[in-house]
């Protein structure tokens, strides 16, 4: 997978070893920009490339539409800078908190209305009331890892908006975030292993929990054994 590096903006490294840049150069009827690719064999040079297009354009420089959506917006993102380079496990995950958390509560806000304020109740309202299924097992609200990937979903999509000159400075920079918890891990009891290795060979996949035992093996790697 290419990935964008930190700092660059629209400036990418390619798989196959040349740099990619995308330049502005207009939107369309519903104010969602149009970009221009430039390739270079260095980071360097394409940022050259980049910034030539944008003097080439000068005063007539196109305008975005002031009433694009938040929802257009972070829809257009995903779909046209975000998904074709992420893994498809990835964009599951992208899909499920952009389209069941995001949009829904954020999606008909203009995009040049988003604020930090905002951003921030937002992110209390997943914590407290953000869980759509299984509230009975979990409780209201999402985890503080859930709401940390829909917030860190909402920063690089307004970043974007950023660099694309929708926006003059990204409203949720400024946000305060769950702080990251590592994950207590408990281990299972010698009565515990003796249970689950019965149920195991019951099931015809004693063998398998066996090794897993033994190994630590990733769910990934166990099962791709021949």
């Amino acid at each position: 997978m290419a990935r964008r590096k930190a700092g660059n903006g629209s400036v990418r490294l390619r798989k196959d070893g040349r740099w990619e840049g995308r330049a502005v150069i207009g939107y369309d009827e519903k104010g969602l920009p149009k970009t221009k690719n430039v390739l270079a064999k260095t980071k360097t040079e394409c940022i050259e490339k980049l910034n030539r297009r944008k003097d080439e354009l000068g005063a007539n420089a196109p305008k975005p539409k002031p009433d694009l959506t938040f929802g257009e917006w972070i829809d257009f993102w995903y779909q046209t800078y975000s998904k074709p380079h992420i893994r498809p496990s990835t964009a599951q995950e992208y899909e499920s908190n952009i389209y069941k958390h995001i949009i829904p509560v954020l999606g008909k806000m203009p995009l040049t209305a988003v604020t930090t304020e905002g951003l921030q109740k937002f992110y209390t309202h997943l914590k407290t009331a953000g869980r759509i299924t299984r509230r009975d097992q979990f409780g209201a609200g999402l985890s503080d890892k859930s709401v940390r990937e829909c917030a860190l979903c909402c920063k690089a999509v307004l970043e974007q908006a950023v660099r694309d000159g929708l926006l003059r400075k990204n409203p949720a920079a400024d946000c305060k975030l769950p702080s990251k918890k590592a994950k207590e891990i408990r281990t299972l009891s010698k009565a515990e292993i003796g249970r689950l290795l019965f149920q195991a060979k019951e099931e015809g996949f004693y063998e398998m929990f066996l090794l897993d035992l033994f190994t630590g093996l990733r769910r990934g790697e166990l099962v791709g054994l021949r």
